[in-house]
């Protein structure tokens, strides 16, 4: 008999490819989406409308809210899962500088709704929380893993902070098998447009075409290890496969700077960064986290995992993408 898994932000980047994934594995597949006026679900549009039968939907989508712990308590009731990612949540830093409390509503409070849910209904499915080396800050101790001390310096990342410890509270008071992935930054073609990497990427593929002419950033400074979000997932799901559940800090090991980013990205186009980019302090977050990077020792010998992409081959196969999108006359993510 098949798994159950249900996946909460399952039209985000991580969502999608982790429902990718467990449909390769054999799971079947639940995601978690709120109600809203018009639907737009890009990342997802391929997994529910299969081989392009209107009739044929490999995952199944069930209305409910981080928000709202009677919607949360109906569809995991409904769905019996065996497994629960919460990959939910606001999860751009800088805005929730600007959001403060609806940071704190989804990805805080959020996560504790349904770790409750799942005590009361589910005790026996296997639980993930998205965690994220936002939770490190402006450590001196470098690289980071699983015993570095946190210090949030974020809405985001305080947040995160109070679901990685209600996540620790519910597997030992509760004996739940629920896990922390302190995952580095992971990006891919599906990445949101307002993120840095794919706001890069994107700009210099409408330079390239002349469709854009400038590109405005923030730090430029900051640097941040940078993954494959397709191999991360890979890692989530080796998670709740072991026999006790833990937290792991999944990484590549490598940091890199925006400019190097920015480098990658136009040179890969013969276009020359310095010639397009300005900054405007309006970019730049009230505190600032320069320098982040992993050490992904446990779950490289516990898990067995480890990145298949790298830094070169992530930036151009970002690039690549765009300009395919771009070129057929498609809007972004």
């Amino acid at each position: 008999m098949s798994k159950r898994a249900l996946i909460t932000g399952i039209t985000g980047q991580d969502g999608s490819y982790l429902a990718e994934l467990l449909l390769e594995k054999g799971y079947e597949v639940y995601g978690l989406v709120r109600r809203s006026s018009s639907i737009n679900r890009p990342r997802i549009d391929h997994l529910t409308r299969a081989g392009g039968d209107e009739g044929a939907s490999r995952i199944k989508l069930l209305y409910g809210d981080m928000n709202d712990s009677i919607s949360l308590a109906r569809v995991v009731r409904d769905v019996q899962p065996d497994e629960v990612y919460n990959l939910a949540g606001q999860s751009h830093v800088r805005v929730s500088f600007e959001m403060p409390e609806h940071t704190a509503n989804i990805d805080a409070v959020g996560a504790l709704r349904l770790l409750e849910v799942m005590r009361e209904i589910k005790p026996d499915a296997r639980f993930y929380q998205a965690s994220s080396s936002e939770l490190f800050g402006n450590t001196e101790i470098s690289p980071q893993n699983e015993r570095t001390p946190f210090k949030p310096r974020s809405p985001y990342a305080v947040s995160k902070l109070f679901a990685y410890w209600m996540t620790v509270n519910y597997r030992e008071a509760y004996s739940l098998y629920a896990v922390n992935g302190i995952l580095f930054n992971h990006e891919s073609p599906r990445r949101g447009e307002n993120f840095v990497t794919r706001k890069i990427t994107l700009s210099a593929a409408r330079i390239k075409l002349g469709l854009q002419q400038r590109l405005t950033l923030g730090n430029l400074e900051a640097r941040r290890d940078w993954g494959f979000a397709r191999d991360y997932m890979e890692a989530v799901w080796l998670m709740l496969q072991q026999p006790r559940p833990d937290d792991y800090v999944v990484a590549t090991g490598e940091a890199h700077s925006v400019k190097d980013f920015l480098e990658e990205a136009f040179s890969y186009l013969d276009l020359d960064w310095r010639e397009f980019v300005e900054t405007d302090s309006k970019y730049l977050r009230p505190s600032e986290v320069n320098a982040v990077v992993g050490d992904a020792s446990k779950a490289r010998s516990i898990l067995g995992w480890q990145p298949k992409v790298n830094f070169r081959e992530l930036v151009r196969m970002m690039v690549d993408a765009d300009l395919a999108l771009l070129e057929e006359g498609k809007d972004a993510l």
